[in-house]
């Protein structure tokens, strides 16, 4: 089952790969490509590159979203 946070993003793809992008720097366009759409690959492909724990990631995502959501 998705959780909130992961069905927000899916609907705003573009706006959570920006936020990836500005705090993971070595993520690719390709990372991301494979990625497409999948809140959890993303998670994953994010914790190969960096080491970091997906509930790491998650909580830095989820920081990312409460700045989008401020911002509408």
């Amino acid at each position: 089952m998705q959780d909130s946070t992961q069905l927000k993003w899916e609907g705003r793809w573009d706006q959570l790969t920006g936020k990836a992008k500005q705090a993971w720097g070595d993520l690719t366009d390709d990372d991301l490509d494979v990625a497409e759409g999948n809140y959890e690959e993303l998670v994953g492909r994010i914790k190969e590159k960096t080491g970091e724990t997906a509930e790491q990631i998650r909580e830095r995502l989820e920081e990312g979203e409460d700045t989008v959501d401020s911002q509408f």
